[in-house]
């Protein structure tokens, strides 16, 4: 079993139906290269989910079968309620996908492309043009609808693409990696789109190589490492699994800094710096713990900090096990091996 907060074989939260998605045991192989080596996944309907992984991981592997796209080799799932490979049709029509290159057509407008989509979908004309607006101007693109989308910039491009991914009025969306290649402002304002679908009662599917981006939008985070989850639950409770959390105690008075340092042998010390680090989980309980034997030795910190792991740190101790897939020239069918590096662990 995974290294998980909660594995999700055991969460007993409820029956199958109420999951938007759930999986066990979902295999996928290309040759030789094992991409997906029977994962689990389960995800409650209204939330935000976000796969991580190096690039190759199986992050776009496991889109792809959940969204119909291909076939898994092995395993069982159901999405929206219904069954992958028996109704394959019927998840098709409760979802809908925004993969990372940009279905947009740039040679028309931006309206054209939202109904165009409306036909797609067999929506009656007036209907068609009714949702069309409607979503122009939702993701304020109402301005620019009859512009051709060539012109258009980068983070309105991803907003039309997902616009167009809302005409069929799907309950699950699949984001996988939304916000690459946009600058920080269209990211934020991409962040406050999906957080406005989980209001309206969407469940989202992210998959992610900003591990701020999942830090923020996410309910839920798995950890996907050589085809296996390594490990999945709330961000915070992924943070406590690793090592390295401290409280760190400054002084400006020497004496009570050796009077501490004295005292709390468990602590390391910054001589230089007059301050202490000691390791902690965090948590109120040890911070209370900390405060009440200060005030009971008559000792004054300056400063007192409380310093966690972060989704980085969780990352990185999860997936250095071996070398990222990547590195060696593997590339999971549909992933782009021109990712930014800088995010992409």
């Amino acid at each position: 079993m995974p290294a998980s907060v909660m594995p999700t074989s055991s969460r007993g939260d409820g029956s199958q139906s109420s999951a938007a998605v759930s999986a066990v045991g979902l295999r996928k192989s290309y040759g030789d290269k094992t991409v997906l080596d029977g994962i689990d996944l389960r995800i409650p309907a209204g939330s935000v989910f976000a796969l991580l992984g190096p690039n190759g991981a199986g992050k776009t592997t496991t889109v792809q079968i959940l969204s119909t796209l291909i076939s898994a080799d092995g395993g069982q799932a159901q999405v929206a309620g219904h069954d992958l490979s028996a109704d394959p049709q019927a998840v098709r029509a409760a979802i809908g996908v925004t993969g990372q290159f940009s279905a947009v057509d740039g040679l028309i407008t931006g309206e054209e492309n939202m109904l165009l989509m409306a036909d797609l979908h067999h929506l009656p004309r007036r209907e068609g043009r009714r949702v069309a607006a409607e979503l122009l101007e939702r993701f304020d693109l109402t301005e620019a609808a009859k512009k051709p989308a060539a012109t258009y910039s980068g983070g309105m491009k991803r907003r039309l693409d997902i616009a167009m991914t809302l005409v069929g009025d799907p309950r699950i969306i699949f984001l996988d990696e939304p916000t690459t290649g946009l600058d920080p402002r269209a990211r934020h304002n991409m962040w406050q789109i999906i957080r406005d679908l989980v209001t309206g009662g969407v469940t989202v599917f992210l998959t992610t190589q900003y591990l701020e981006e999942a830090d923020e939008l996410a309910d839920r985070i798995a950890v996907l490492h050589d085809g296996r989850i390594a490990a999945e639950g709330s961000a915070e409770e992924l943070k406590r699994l690793i090592p390295g959390g401290h409280i760190r105690l400054r002084f400006t008075d020497p004496a009570a800094y050796r009077s501490a340092a004295t005292e709390l042998t468990e602590a390391t010390r910054d001589d230089e710096a007059l301050a202490l680090h000691i390791p902690s989980d965090g948590s109120q309980r040890e911070l209370r713990s900390i405060l009440d034997w200060l005030e009971a030795a008559g000792i004054e910190a300056d400063e007192l900090t409380v310093h966690t792991p972060d989704l980085d740190d969780v990352f990185f101790a999860l997936t250095s096990s071996s070398s990222n897939e990547s590195s060696r020239g593997v590339t999971e069918p549909g992933s782009s091996v021109n990712e930014p590096k800088e995010k992409a662990r």
